[in-house]
């Protein structure tokens, strides 16, 4: 828990064969990894799994700060070590080796997980499992697909296992490869041997009381019961959005300042409105949005843009319009046309000028001059940082020769993103699905009617210090 002291572990996840440990937002489920490693002495390290690229920086992150040892523990995705193991044995795994280079995630991660499955289940690689490492503990096990449950489950015939998780944060979703139900899979095969139950998130903020009512929040959530804020503690604050001036309150919202001049404040949009959650961003000073790790929106971007093209010079203004503020693209686009038919009566801007020499030579040198000259004007500021960011490495690396296109670049460059922990800004917009994981000072939750249960927690626990709930009535899950 950001490597604040606390007392010894509620749970011995070393004393367990195989079992599942649940663990609330906030109750100290990294702290018990991080104390449990460092216990270890063993000369085999202890495999330590969880779901994305991003988590395992984290997770390693707060490993390094705790102290643990590198040796005691080897950290990996659960799909980066199923497509590990079944590149070992690729006779034995009897799977198609095409399916290694991702081509098609969406087909591609489930057959490698089913390859794995095979492979574990016919018992080819135990000895080489039990030879490698000392036992298995799994992490953030309520995002686990089926397919996922099923490589760790028969993972755990010879290793022993310990999951942790809180089915009260599994929000993600796998498509074709649904999520594990939390009490016909996971508990069938790993038994709760324990619930973590003290709030040291909050503990650690000086919130006792804030962090046992959000342990009573997340009970009535789960037993279908109505949450009344008027009975929340002072930490909790409610917007009235009533029809009237929704939009100009929830900005407010947005600005609510952090307790000290370094702390970092979160706002949780509408999931199933990117875009709401982007112009959250750009009207809130120094807000920036919180990017899918797979930067879906700049890929296909890269994969459309031709440098060629006619409408070139537009795509390219319309891309900087979203990624930076007051870019006034369309006015832009239109004050550059005029330059070239020479019908302009002021001189053109350091922007401008960029814009024309983009115009009469196309390329990843002048693409990247323009978006230089914008980003400088008076008034602009980054609220996709990540994005432009990206794009302005895939220019600098590109070439226009066969596999080293703007969008091969493009591809690299995401590759490259899914490795590196999202940096949190101090003040920063996303879903829930984006910010899971994330915790700051202050949490604004901005349409709180919208959202089921599951997103609801989730988005009630990430601020220690501060919590501000914006929607149509005082009671929530009603």
């Amino acid at each position: 828990m950001g490597g604040l002291t606390m007392p010894e572990p509620e749970i011995d996840l070393l004393a367990i064969d195989r079992g599942t440990v649940t663990a609330p937002a906030g109750c100290g489920k990294t702290h018990l990894i991080a104390e449990a490693l460092t216990r270890h002495t063993g000369p085999k390290p202890i495999l330590v799994l969880t779901h994305t690229n991003a988590g395992v920086v984290a997770l390693r992150g707060r490993l390094d700060k705790a102290g643990v040892p590198s040796k005691a523990y080897r950290l990996s995705t659960i799909d980066g070590w199923a497509m590990r193991l079944i590149s070992m044995f690729p006779l034995r795994g009897a799977y198609n080796p095409n399916i290694l280079k991702l081509a098609n995630a969406g087909t591609d991660y489930p057959n490698i997980r089913v390859a794995a499955v095979n492979l574990l289940k016919a018992e080819h690689v135990n000895d080489v499992i039990a030879a490698s490492y000392a036992r298995l503990i799994v992490d953030e096990y309520q995002d686990c697909s089926i397919r996922q449950h099923a490589v760790v489950a028969y993972a755990a015939q010879t290793l022993p296992t310990c999951v942790l998780g809180d089915p009260m944060q599994a929000i993600f979703g796998f498509g074709s490869d649904p999520l594990a139900n939390w009490d016909e899979h996971v508990c069938k095969h790993f038994p709760i041997v324990g619930e973590l139950e003290t709030p040291w998130r909050w503990i650690n903020a000086g919130k006792e009381s804030f962090g046992r009512w959000l342990l009573d929040v997340r009970r009535k959530l789960l037993n279908g019961e109505t949450i009344d804020l008027t009975a929340a503690p002072e930490e909790v604050s409610w917007v009235h959005l009533d029809g009237t001036e929704d939009m100009v309150r929830q900005m407010r919202a947005a600005r609510t300042a952090p307790p000290t001049a370094d702390g970092r404040v979160l706002i949780i949009g509408r999931s199933t409105s990117p875009q709401s959650q982007r112009d959250m961003a750009s009207r809130t000073p120094g807000a920036v949005t919180v990017e899918n790790v797979d930067l879906r929106d700049f890929v296909d971007f890269a994969r459309r843009f031709d440098f060629n093209a006619a409408d070139a010079f537009s795509k390219l203004a319309t891309f900087a319009g979203d990624v930076m503020t007051n870019v006034g693209a369309p006015d832009l686009i239109t004050r550059v046309g005029t330059l070239q038919r020479g019908t302009a009566r002021k001189a053109p801007s350091d922007t401008e000028q960029a814009a024309l020499a983009f115009c009469a030579a196309p390329s990843p040198k002048s693409a990247t001059n323009l978006l230089v000259e914008i980003n400088k004007e008076g008034g602009v500021r980054q609220h996709r940082p990540a994005v432009l960011r990206a794009c302005m490495k895939a220019l600098e690396q590109c070439d226009g020769t066969e596999g080293n296109t703007f969008y091969d670049a493009a591809v690299r460059i995401r590759e490259q993103n899914r490795l590196i922990g999202r940096p949190l800004a101090k003040r920063s917009v996303g879903s829930t699905l984006l910010l899971k994981g994330l915790e700051a000072d202050v949490c604004v939750v901005l349409e709180a009617h919208n959202l089921d249960v599951k997103n609801l927690y989730v988005a009630m626990t990430r601020g220690s210090q501060h919590l501000v709930i914006c929607g149509t009535a005082h009671t929530l899950n009603a």
